[in-house]
């Protein structure tokens, strides 16, 4: 008896699931797939998301509205490419005269901005060196501060600088200070908490704790600036923590190359802080205050590449692969993570073919295991290619840097991943001075240590091949 009544049960919520799904979740497929055939550019992006749709239509759906849809894009458009109010427009250089002169066309096109000379850039080195005249800049500043770290805690590195910014607002400097809503800690951001009751204004960069916001969670501002009196500026790839002060031997020393900035770049730096500032909070920084007039510090001639899941999406890949593919001698790079896709990984292949010097340079000891694990098996083919790979010893090395022919060089947030690439909202500068790009490239030299052999990698036993292989497949998440 209970038998007929549990099979006729199971009938009827059976036909009604049926219904549902005929009802709800076939529209929900079409809609995806239509959604996906509109905005996705990646095909393999674009089969996976439209499998999955259809395979399980209502998870897949929701999935995709979670995750898959790019609602940054929009609202970045709308606020980001108005211009801050009283910026001033310098006059564009004379093109670069060298073999890189179509690079610097193609620069100038990929990122709407012009390649301006007169700039100085000094090499920091670790926080040793860098903070010491961050806090003096901060504590002379008189007129302006922007502040924008993807990492900025309350620590023995980043106390001094919630201090210094407290006090400058105190004595009536217009202060703004942008940190990351991930890197600086989701749930409990003391830096966030401290700068607030010191009144200073600060926003948490695409932070919220209401559930339908969590998938802002994988988009992120790596960005590295910081901007006094709208003439003196710091950028690179060092974060405000205790870890990149090695000189005081912290339980995990982090080195890293950072730089200060002086001339007209120096405004493309406030614009891109400007417009991130604007992204999240609505206000608008223009005028004097923040875009003063500049004068010719030095004699490098730069451009601002910014990049981001918005109107500015992968155009630091595309500098990079403009870069490779107009090498003549060599390339030089040093990331602490390796993930590119195989598009930069077939150019640098290329590049080597050619009779290109290729140096890759990144940590013998990565301070994420599964980054290396993916590592291994992305490397393969560039050993293949006699392209070189070095392992640079601890302690863990956070540079990113990249030379080309001893006359460009590539610096600032973005490391070598996808994530950069394509999630986060970085900042790079690109620098057309040989004396400059001397001096980056003898420091990626002085690091190649322990070469990576391709014999190497096909001795790990199939256990760590297979574990590498799939963590490789979580590259666009690492």
């Amino acid at each position: 008896m209970f038998g007929l009544e549990y099979r006729w049960l199971y009938g009827v919520f059976g036909t009604v699931r049926a219904d549902l799904l005929a009802l709800f979740g076939i529209p929900l497929a079409l809609l995806v797939t239509v959604h996906v055939l509109l905005r996705k550019r990646e095909v393999g992006s674009s089969i996976g998301w439209i499998g999955l749709a259809w395979l399980s239509p209502l998870f897949g759906a929701a999935l995709y509205f979670m995750f898959g849809i790019n609602r940054v894009k929009r609202k970045a458009q709308r606020m980001r490419d108005r211009p801050p109010r009283g910026r001033r427009r310098l006059p564009p250089s004379a093109e670069h005269k060298t073999h890189l002169a179509p690079l610097e066309r193609a620069g100038g096109r990929i990122t709407g901005r012009i390649a301006e000379s007169g700039n100085a850039l000094r090499i920091l080195h670790n926080g040793d060196e860098a903070y010491p005249l961050m806090l003096a800049a901060i504590a002379g500043a008189k007129h302006s501060i922007a502040l924008a770290s993807y990492i900025l805690f309350d620590d023995a590195a980043g106390g001094p600088f919630i201090d210094a910014l407290i006090a400058a607002t105190a004595r009536g400097v217009a202060v703004r200070v942008l940190i990351d809503g991930f890197g600086s800690g989701y749930f409990r951001s003391k830096a966030y908490k401290r700068l607030r009751r010191g009144r200073v204004p600060v926003a948490r960069f695409m932070h919220s704790s209401w559930p339908w916001r969590m998938p802002f969670l994988n988009l992120r501002t790596h960005k590295k600036i910081l901007v006094v009196d709208g003439r003196l500026a710091f950028t690179g790839g060092m974060n405000i923590s205790r870890g990149n002060l090695v000189a005081t031997n912290p339980p995990a020393p982090i080195r890293d190359i950072h730089f200060q900035v002086l001339g007209p770049l120096v405004n493309q730096l406030t614009e891109a802080f400007a417009r991130d500032w604007s992204f999240e909070t609505g206000e608008d920084l223009g005028g004097d205050l923040w875009f003063p007039e500049q004068q010719e510090a030095g004699c490098a001639l730069a451009r601002v590449v910014t990049s981001g899941p918005d109107q500015d999406v992968e155009k630091i890949e595309f500098m990079v692969l403009q870069a490779v593919s107009c090498a003549r001698q060599s390339v030089r790079i040093m990331t602490p993570y390796f993930l590119p896709d195989e598009r930069l990984i077939t150019a640098l292949a290329l590049a080597a073919m050619r009779g290109v010097e290729v140096d890759v340079i990144f940590p013998s000891k990565g301070d994420h295991p599964s980054v290396a694990w993916a590592s291994n098996a992305n490397i393969e083919p560039l050993l293949t290619e006699h392209c070189r790979v070095w392992l640079n010893p601890p302690p863990f090395e956070h540079t990113k840097l990249m030379v080309v022919d001893s006359e460009w060089a590539f610096i600032g947030s973005a490391n070598w991943d996808m994530r950069s690439f394509r999630l986060n909202f970085e900042l790079n500068v690109e620098v057309y001075d040989a004396a400059f790009a001397r001096e980056i490239e003898a420091i990626i030299v002085s690091r190649r240590r322990e070469r990576l052999l391709a014999s190497e990698l096909s001795a790990r036993s199939m256990p760590v091949r297979l574990r590498d292989a799939a963590m490789r497949l979580m590259l666009p998440y690492l």
